[in-house]
């Protein structure tokens, strides 16, 4: 595909916090002699657009193109236009804003001073049967009502500099001045093939109450999007709308954003015109659960006045899950709202102050995403950007897109591990090998980077460890960071040993084992207490990692669970955790006949657990297990401690993926857990639907499965449950199946 070689900008100007310069209108005019049969248009905003053909909005959805650092890729979207071309007059018409080009507020990750920072570009190619329009000096442009937007911001909207017909043909434009050509950003041009953000519900406000100076709308969960105001005013009223997560003590609470200026993160500002009016934010998005506007009478302070737009990439469904318990049906649907909450082109942080594409998220939940939707396509898309991130040493950066910040600090191994990860569960769960091709020499960079990162000792600690602990400060871990970093990295080359493996990258895979051996022997020797079989640190975090990873021997297993148990029970039967170790924890338990204990760390009410947090009054989950939310505030939507989602379909369901994507390989090993009286669900693998479920009649289990045709595998009921002709294990096939718990003793 040939792309623009042009691009252009209103003005060199571009917005500081100081100094705003409103988003850009921009048009381009152009007669066609009849309705072309045809019509491509190929577009990108750096960094977002919204376009319209003949007064017709063709965009994709919010946020167009992409979120990326321009400087390594410039994403282009392509339209079928023909439809709305006539003979005659006709127009091309696009509004742009700031987006990643011109990221004014985040001086934290350095985006305000990234080297590609300029005002907003435009470049198109309009392709019509035999005639191809681009953007050129025959554009004009004029500023918008949008006064000044920013994706971590918000927006300024003045409508009563509205311009009526601005985005028609045939209108007068002869006051607008000639756009300037520029040069773009050095990024590589490409066509997004990631899922569009898109609006996926609507929620109206269940109260509106007067509170602080204003009104607070209250839409009962804390997800991600924007809101639409709808208001009857007369021209000049300003109203200052204020979007939050949590309340303390009652009052409507910011302090989480505390990164910036609480004054102008997550914000809008908004400025009447006379009569009826609605409008929608373009350029920005938010996380929220809590509106307070400010500037609004009381005859206007009603719950039609703000309407929640839920939006997130517009991923498919992939997997459901449900059972008798409502404690975990409601940390199941808490896991998707975070989820979704944090999907704008690919997982971030959080839909508030920080918005960021950071790798140990992404990689940590990467397994649970995939099974509950689509999500293969946004991170093959992503992975384009983490490969352009990557340094010419192998080493990669904690944020991606970033602009250079993220690689002295929020990175190694543990976040580092998602260029291996992303490919390692897309490929088990999806079976396309392309993803491995496409990122097999990144893997091989890193790893040899890797390989002049290990210690005199043979060990890696390099970078963060077991992140936000329970009831620690975030970086205070329990577990060495020796010890999670060289485990960590230990399972970065297992993984990448198996993809490259898969591809026939023989001599890949052998550097691979022969880095794994390495690092495996030297975590032996340093890590592990051979008499006692304690992983250095004796705590739950550096015994479950060493037995999930297999530091330990098979038969040391046994006796080092014994340490696991002995160490939860000194936590009173607690989780005692960081997100490092949270990932393993409660799989580890299952893998030892203990999926009842683990269920019960989960959903246990008091601190520290999941269902705290819903006794906290959480609607999605939080950022950090503390025993009051209120005295220390963080994000109240993060996605990174999801995998109890995994852990239900695992377990609960027992939908076990063995790693052989390409063959379509599962085992269904459920766990009748004595907590439930049934559990059921599906997922959508590339073969079909697999669908499990199970109830109890009397002592014995019914168990139900449909699976696809030539989906190989094995039914492997948990130890002490036998099928009623007393087998232990069947091959896959779809029925139902009675079963018995066999006597004890």
């Amino acid at each position: 595909m040939e792309f623009p070689k042009r691009f252009v900008s209103a003005t060199s100007q571009y917005t500081t916090l100081e100094s705003p310069v409103p988003a850009p209108y921009i048009r381009r005019n152009f007669v066609l002699e009849a309705k072309p049969q045809s019509a491509e248009l190929l577009i990108t905003g750096v960094g977002f657009y919204e376009v319209y053909v003949n007064g017709v909005n063709c965009t994709k959805g919010p946020l167009a193109p992409y979120i990326s650092a321009p400087d390594d890729l410039i994403y282009f979207d392509c339209y079928q236009v023909a439809e709305h071309l006539e003979a005659g007059q006709n127009v091309i018409a696009v509004i742009l804003g700031n987006g990643m080009q011109n990221d004014y507020s985040s001086g934290v990750w350095d985006f305000n001073i990234a080297r590609w920072r300029g005002a907003p570009q435009l470049a198109f190619r309009l392709m019509m049967d035999e005639m191809v329009i681009e953007a050129d000096e025959q554009c004009l442009t004029t500023p918008s009502p949008i006064l000044c937007d920013g994706l971590r911001t918000g927006e300024t909207y003045d409508a009563r500099n509205e311009i009526a017909g601005w985005n028609l043909p045939g209108f007068d434009d002869g006051g607008w001045t000639k756009c300037i050509f520029t040069r773009p950003p050095a990024g590589i041009m490409k066509v997004c093939t990631a899922e569009p953000i898109a609006v996926q519900c609507e929620i109206a406000p269940v109260s509106v109450i007067e509170h602080q100076g204003g009104y607070m709308f209250d839409f009962g969960v804390n997800r991600a999007g924007v809101c639409r105001l709808a208001i009857e005013a007369q021209a000049g009223q300003k109203l200052e709308i204020y979007y939050g997560e949590h309340l303390h003590e009652g009052k409507f609470d910011r302090r989480g954003l505390a990164f910036h200026n609480l004054d102008y993160i997550q914000k809008e500002t908004y400025i009447t015109k006379d009569g009826l009016q609605t409008h929608t934010p373009i350029f920005t998005y938010h996380g929220f659960r809590y509106v307070l506007i400010k500037g609004l009478m009381p005859h206007q302070a009603m719950p039609a006045t703000l309407t929640y737009l839920v939006m997130n990439s517009d991923m498919p469904q992939r997997g459901h899950f449900a059972c008798s318990d409502k404690v975990v049906n409601r940390l199941q649907e808490m896991t998707l709202v975070a989820d979704y909450a944090n999907f704008f082109y690919f997982p971030n942080d959080c839909p508030t102050r920080e918005k960021n594409g950071w790798t140990a998220d992404a990689a940590l939940s990467a397994e649970h995403m995939l099974l509950n939707f689509g999500a293969e396509k946004s991170y093959y898309e992503w992975l384009h950007n983490i490969r352009r991130a990557q340094r010419d040493d192998g080493a990669l950066p904690g944020i991606v897109p970033t602009g250079g910040w993220g690689f002295e600090w929020g990175n190694g191994p543990a976040w580092d591990c998602v260029i291996v990860c992303l490919p390692y569960d897309c490929y088990r769960y999806r079976g396309d090998a392309q993803v491995i091709r496409d990122n097999a020499h990144a893997m091989l960079r890193y790893l040899s980077y890797l390989s002049t990162r290990i210690g005199e000792d043979g060990l890696v600690a390099i970078g963060l460890g077991d992140w936000v602990p329970v009831g620690r400060d975030a970086d205070d871990y329990k577990a060495p960071l020796c010890l999670t970093d060289t485990i960590v990295s230990m399972d970065i080359c297992r993984k990448a040993a198996y993809l490259f493996g898969e591809i026939g990258m023989d001599g890949h895979r052998d550097f691979a084992l022969g880095l794994h051996a390495k690092l495996r022997a030297a975590a032996r020797a340093e890590l592990i207490d051979t008499a006692t079989k304690t992983a250095l640190g004796d705590c739950q975090t550096s015994q479950a990692m060493a037995i999930f990873y297999d530091v330990f021997d098979e038969g040391e297993k046994p006796a080092a669970y014994a340490q696991l148990r002995r160490l939860i029970e000194q936590s009173e039967g607690h989780m005692d955790v960081g997100v490092l170790g949270g990932r393993v924890l409660f799989h580890v338990l299952a893998a030892h006949g203990d999926a009842e204990l683990a269920l019960d760390m989960i959903i246990r009410p008091e601190y520290p657990s999941y269902a705290h947090w819903i006794e906290q009054g959480a609607t999605s989950l939080f950022e950090i297990f503390t025993p009051d939310n209120d005295a220390e505030p963080a994000s109240y939507n993060h996605h990174f401690w999801g995998d109890i989602s995994h852990w239900f379909y695992r377990h609960l369901l027992g939908i076990h993926y063995k790693p052989n994507g390409k063959d379509g390989t599962l085992d269904i090993r459920p766990c009748f857990v004595s907590q439930l009286d049934w559990a059921s669900g599906w997922h959508d693998t590339p073969q079909g639907r697999v669908s499990v479920a199970w109830h109890r009649e009397g002592d014995d289990i019914v168990l139900a499965i449909e699976v696809p045709e030539g989906l190989r595998g094995h039914i492997r009921p948990e130890p002490g449950v036998v099928f009623e002709d007393g087998v232990c294990v069947k091959p896959l096939a779809s029925g139902t199946y009675r079963l018995a718990a066999l006597a004890k003793g």
